[in-house]
């Protein structure tokens, strides 16, 4: 999954990319290059695993991170919104930190300003296809659908806010509608505001758009990934946090996108492996290898905390917690499965 961070000029998204990734980037108001880079998802349940098995190999879910160029010249321009067509998920750095010329954040301004330009980028490329669709009348069912979204973005409310089914969710995805993808606001605060939280009014817009929001100090998060986790820990307490922000931006994300950890272990690796909330078993076995799917059989599934808690699959057998599933389960948080197939 690749999620892309935008920001008005000076929001400092490219440092909070920076503290994220720990890939040095260029800053400022002339910068306009896109960085990538992956960060590992935090997870006690891949390390819990790996005190069990001891593998040769302990490896976390991953999330790709992009740093969307455009925008540089006091707006989203045209090159920023379709950079961002192309990431599936998006996290907007607000400032709430004084400029260089000492003009404060205005946070609650860049919200509404991202969600007023993404209407009207989405409402162009809609109101385009309905027309198309009106004049030949070739998909009745499309037509319908988009004149619903067409009124919904006319009203300001983005596409992200509608109750859709899975397949009207289908129908629309190749259109990459930009109020359509999940968004996760950051607050980028001066490094004294860090333990303060979001101010109310933020919190309250988010919740209300039922949108994700972390705080953080980018300039304070890239000092933090810079130390050893003993100076980490320390910093962090200083700073009145329990964990490095960086940590809970990530598991925002994760969230964000609605993932869910399937987990397997042995004496070769333990490892997280990323899929949709929702996956059937035979689709999450493709996520290992397409010839497990192909072939499926069956699905040995046990939760984590079973596993742990009775320190083998064996002992998990003599308890009756370790399932045997077939092609219609869906997978859960935390399960650690092993797939049956035969190709």
């Amino acid at each position: 999954m690749k999620i892309g961070l935008v920001g008005y000029p000076g929001s400092g998204k490219s440092t909070v990319f920076g503290a994220l990734t720990g890939i040095p980037v260029e800053t400022g108001y002339g910068a306009d290059k896109e960085h990538v880079g992956s960060v590992k998802v935090p997870d006690p349940r891949v390390d819990r695993l790996a005190e069990l098995y001891s593998p040769k190999k302990k490896i976390y879910a991953e999330i790709t991170f992009t740093d969307l160029r455009g925008g540089h010249s006091g707006e989203l321009d045209r090159q920023a919104l379709n950079a961002m067509r192309q990431v599936d998920a998006l996290c907007q750095v607000l400032r709430a930190f004084p400029d260089p010329t000492g003009e404060p954040g205005d946070p609650l301004g860049e919200l509404a300003g991202l969600e007023t330009e993404t209407l009207l980028a989405d409402l162009e490329v809609v109101e385009q296809r309905v027309e198309r669709l009106r004049k030949d009348r070739s998909n009745p069912g499309e037509l319908a659908l988009l004149e619903r979204v067409e009124t919904a973005l006319g009203e300001e409310k983005p596409v992200r806010s509608l109750e859709l089914s899975d397949e009207e969710r289908r129908m629309l995805a190749g259109y990459s509608l930009l109020t359509a993808k999940p968004l996760l606001l950051v607050l980028n605060v001066a490094e004294d505001a860090v333990a303060e939280g979001a101010p109310a009014e933020l919190a309250a817009e988010a919740e209300r758009r039922g949108l994700g929001l972390v705080v953080l100090s980018a300039a304070v998060e890239m000092d933090i990934a810079q130390m050893d986790p003993d100076d980490q820990r320390e910093f962090v307490e200083a700073l009145g946090l329990a964990e490095p922000a960086v940590h809970r931006f990530i598991r925002g994300a994760f969230e964000l996108i609605d993932l869910i950890s399937m987990l397997t272990a042995g004496p070769d690796e333990c490892r997280a492996w990323p899929i949709p909330r929702g996956t059937p078993a035979p689709r999450a076995a493709g996520k290992i290898h397409s010839d497990i799917e192909r072939g499926f059989i069956r699905a040995e599934v046990v939760p984590w905390q079973e596993l742990v808690e009775r320190g083998s699959e064996a002992k998990c057998k003599e308890a009756g917690v370790l399932r045997v599933e077939g092609k219609d389960y869906v997978i859960a948080d935390g399960d650690v499965v092993h797939f049956r197939f035969n190709v």
